[in-house]
């Protein structure tokens, strides 16, 4: 049984999503609490690894559930006068008796849980991923409250012109400039919304979406922006970087703080299977 798990958590005190011997992780925790419910040793495949300190209000994640697991869970569920449960309701449960062992002001949290349709991975099945980026300026002040979720710029910056340059650089490019560069792995992606808008706060929010992110690629964009924000940047300058494909100065890669994974994307039920082996095979050739 392979069940979808949505998820959420305030990534400050986590070293990032995977896990990595010693130290507190995403991964490592909710594993920690899926083998209390159901035993055995679980592991988890997640839409987007996320780096220390980003947060997530819609991470997606699958667990592939054993025999004796779904046994477990589908004991705990069952009452006697609740009648046989049915895969959707053993499903179901499994957010609330994670959510009961991770207590109830976790940083990390189950938002719901269900039966995967057929074909169904929460990596290879996506077809795009958003983030929210928060940047505050000396136009909106400091929050303390917001400390945790937003990154603070000690200028007032331009949001009219921040936006310009956000839209400049959405298509299909290769964004070498904007990744921190890994060994054999390619730096093209399909940028398919970037844009900035102040919220009823007047805090910055830059909203970007693509097919798939490279290395710190959010950041670095983001940090573009806010060049551009202060006036050390125009919106030409921002795709001259791009098309140049090398790393620039000029271009700050912003704290993790401000960075929070909102939504992942996926084809419709039939066309899971069909997205996931059409991934694969481009992970393999790149």
């Amino acid at each position: 049984m392979r069940i979808r798990l949505d998820i959420a958590y305030d990534g400050t005190h986590f070293r990032g999503w995977a896990r990595q011997p010693g130290l507190r992780t995403v991964q490592e925790t909710l594993e920690a609490s899926l083998a209390r419910v159901l035993g055995g040793d679980p592991r988890l495949v997640v839409a987007g690894r996320t780096d220390a300190g980003v947060h997530a209000t819609g991470q997606v994640a699958h667990v592939d559930l054993a025999d004796a697991q779904v046994q477990r869970l589908l004991a705990r569920h069952a009452r006697p006068s609740a009648g046989t449960p049915t895969l959707d309701d053993r499903a179901a449960a499994l957010a609330a008796r994670m959510t009961g062992v991770l207590g109830a002001y976790s940083d990390v949290a189950v938002l719901a849980s269900r039966l995967a349709p057929e074909g169904f991975d929460a990596r290879f099945s996506a077809v795009w991923r958003r983030y929210e980026y928060r940047v505050g300026d000396t136009v909106t002040g400091y929050d303390p409250l917001e400390r945790h979720r937003t990154t603070t710029v000690r200028a007032p910056l331009d949001a009219e012109a921040m936006d310009a340059a956000a839209r400049a650089l959405i298509g299909l490019h290769d964004f070498a400039a904007y990744c921190k560069p890994r060994e054999e792995a390619t730096t093209i992606r399909t940028l398919l919304e970037f844009d900035w808008h102040r919220d009823e706060a007047g805090v910055l929010v830059a909203n970007v979406k693509a097919d798939a992110f490279c290395h710190s690629m959010v950041r670095a964009l983001v940090g573009a922006c806010v060049a551009v924000g202060d006036g050390r940047l125009d919106a030409d300058d921002v795709v001259e970087i791009r098309d140049a494909q090398e790393r620039v100065p000029e271009v700050k890669v912003l704290a993790a703080r401000g960075l929070t994974l909102t939504e992942v994307g996926y084809p419709a039920d039939e066309l899971l299977a069909q997205r996931a082996e059409q991934t694969r095979a481009r992970r393999d050739r790149e």
